[in-house]
């Protein structure tokens, strides 16, 4: 197994998640001290990123008329909905709390459901399309699967990573009083930059 290839693949990983990352933290900090709700976000986020893989490998044989370049950053358009629906469950939960509970914290919810999760985390998968489409297209065998087994492990990593950062004391008070508002708020902004980045307003950043 070439050792450039699994660093090139692990760079392709890094640069394509880091805002899956902070979105697995959103997701693992609203999952906390609820039962089976972990579960749920990593299923979600395996389901998600199986379904990147799989449309990254038949773009690549197909062509890009099954899915335009030019599509990718709609994506976005996806957490920016589930963040507002989101938002919206947030504001009617509160707005049907007892006048003498509107003091006290907002119920947490009982963590996202897997196809929530799975949802983020393939609109999130548009940067990785658009890089692995061309490096699939001219690879060989070996070579997708070294980048595909990297992506997976990366996943891993990543639930790991979220799960972690989660658990430190100070994320976890500010989730504890928090955290019905900041999934919301990552989801909309995460949407917002994917449709930025991706040029879906005129403009594309470098």
């Amino acid at each position: 197994m070439n050792l450039g290839t699994i660093v090139e693949a692990s760079g392709a990983f890094v640069v394509t998640n880091i805002d899956t990352l902070v979105t697995l933290v959103a997701f693992f900090g609203q999952a906390a001290g609820h039962r089976g709700a972990t579960i749920r976000v990593i299923s979600g986020l395996y389901l998600g990123s199986g379904a990147i893989l799989l449309a990254t490998m038949l773009i690549a044989l197909l062509g890009d008329e099954l899915l335009p370049a030019a599509a990718l950053p709609y994506f976005g358009l996806v957490p920016i909905v589930l963040g507002l629906r989101a938002g919206f469950i947030v504001w009617r939960e509160r707005r049907n709390q007892p006048n003498n509970a509107l003091a006290e914290p907002a119920k947490r919810p009982q963590g996202a459901a897997i196809w929530h999760v799975a949802a983020v985390s393939f609109s999130n998968g548009g940067d990785t399309i658009g890089l692995y489409v061309p490096i699939f297209a001219v690879a060989t065998l070996n070579t997708v699967t070294v980048y595909t087994v990297v992506f997976l492990i990366g996943v891993a990593i990543w639930c790991a990573a979220g799960k972690y950062l989660t658990s430190h004391p100070i994320i976890v008070r500010a989730f504890s009083r928090w955290g019905h508002i900041v999934l919301p708020v990552v989801l909309i902004g995460v949407g917002l930059s994917i449709l930025i980045q991706g040029g879906a307003f005129g403009h594309q950043s470098h």
